[in-house]
């Protein structure tokens, strides 16, 4: 089996393959732009984390040389990989920048790392302080944010896909992309089939919570989409995906809810596989938090996000499938609400009423 390296971007390389095969001219340029940025992504998020892994290299070593602050935006001014992370515009404590994108960046990236130090005590996405470097403005019109091993990475968006400037708005696009920091530096969940899909799953869950706390939204308010709002005119929807309801957010979702639709794929370069499913099979433990989430009740950042969050920093091991993670939320919430507490419960019965458990 011939495993592609990791890019974890918020637009799924298997919407953007079929559009490139069928959408009109402009819609196929766009898509290719995107497409060919991402690919060239991989090889850098492969090296970083195996040289984290390994111990041959340190954080500060493989990150742009920054100022000792809690966030750092730059903005890259239409520039590549090479050209990261570009000018700084704003550092922790200095004013708003005439950019809004900057602001944007900024108060996303700044809302995540206060959600993790208030509510698990991790300060930023390593635990030990790590700046948070973004940079606006990369390549031209691109349709995609990413965590590139080191930093976030945010494209303007072409219309096409993403609206134009809409990706630095959406807090939980920022707390998505950022929690895959968080899980490179804990689980270090592997980027294909069910691992891929589950380190996908983790940073829509978490990104989810981010938006719910800042608009004090509960379980039972919220809208558990994933991007609402900021698709451009090509994709017909209202979000990129839906925890509440898996294949329903555009159309042409592909999305099972449960492990009945469950959808294997070849692990190859081939986007339209999607590196074996990581962004369709995400709708299986993407279902699963929702319905735990609003059986526990309450904020879903306070017991269901505590319990998935213990798991992924405690249980979670690199390789895990989706029976694997279950048993780890499942022992998490048993550790922390007891082993006969309606927490537990909730977490078994979601698992099992995606087919997960039986």
């Amino acid at each position: 089996m011939t495993r592609q390296n990791p890019v974890c971007s918020i637009i799924p390389p298997f919407v953007l393959s079929r559009i490139a095969e069928t959408g009109t001219p402009e819609e196929r340029a766009a898509a290719l732009h995107t497409l060919a940025i991402s690919s060239g992504v991989r090889a850098r998020r492969s090296l970083v984390r195996s040289l984290l892994a390994s111990g041959a290299a340190t954080v500060a070593e493989l990150g742009p040389a920054v100022p000792p602050e809690t966030l750092a935006v730059y903005d890259v001014a239409g520039g590549g990989d090479a050209d990261l992370p570009g000018t700084l515009k704003r550092a922790t404590h200095d004013p708003a920048a005439a950019d809004p994108a900057v602001n944007q960046a900024y108060d996303g990236a700044d809302k995540t790392y206060h959600f993790y130090l208030d509510v698990f005590n991790r300060a930023s996405v390593d635990g030990k302080g790590m700046t948070l470097v973004s940079s606006v403005h990369f390549s031209h019109a691109l349709d995609n944010a990413f965590w590139n091993g080191s930093q976030m990475v945010y494209g303007d968006g072409s219309g096409h896909f993403m609206a134009v400037g809409s990706l630095t708005k959406a807090l939980d696009v920022i707390g998505h992309e950022l929690t895959h920091g968080v899980t490179q530096y804990t689980a270090a969940l592997e980027y294909h089939a069910q691992p891929g899909a589950l380190n996908e799953s983790i940073s829509d869950v978490f990104g989810s919570l981010v938006r719910q706390r800042d608009l004090g939204q509960s379980a039972d308010q919220a809208d558990w989409l994933i991007a609402p709002g900021i698709l451009g005119a090509s994709l017909h929807g209202v979000a990129l995906r839906s925890m509440k309801e898996p294949g329903t957010a555009f159309q042409g979702d592909p999305q099972p809810a449960t492990m009945a639709g469950y959808v294997k794929l070849p692990v190859d370069s081939d986007p339209e596989h999607d590196n074996g499913g990581v962004h369709i099979n995400s709708g299986i433990p993407n279902h699963a938090f929702y319905l735990a989430a609003v059986a526990i009740g309450g904020n879903a950042w306070e017991a269901p996000g505590r319990i998935w969050y213990d798991a992924l920093t405690t249980r979670i091991h690199a390789t895990a499938n989706f029976h694997d993670a279950a048993h780890a939320t499942v022992a998490s919430a048993r550790g922390l609400y007891g082993a006969s507490s309606s927490q537990a419960k909730a977490v078994r019965n979601a698992w099992r009423e995606v087919g997960v458990l039986h």
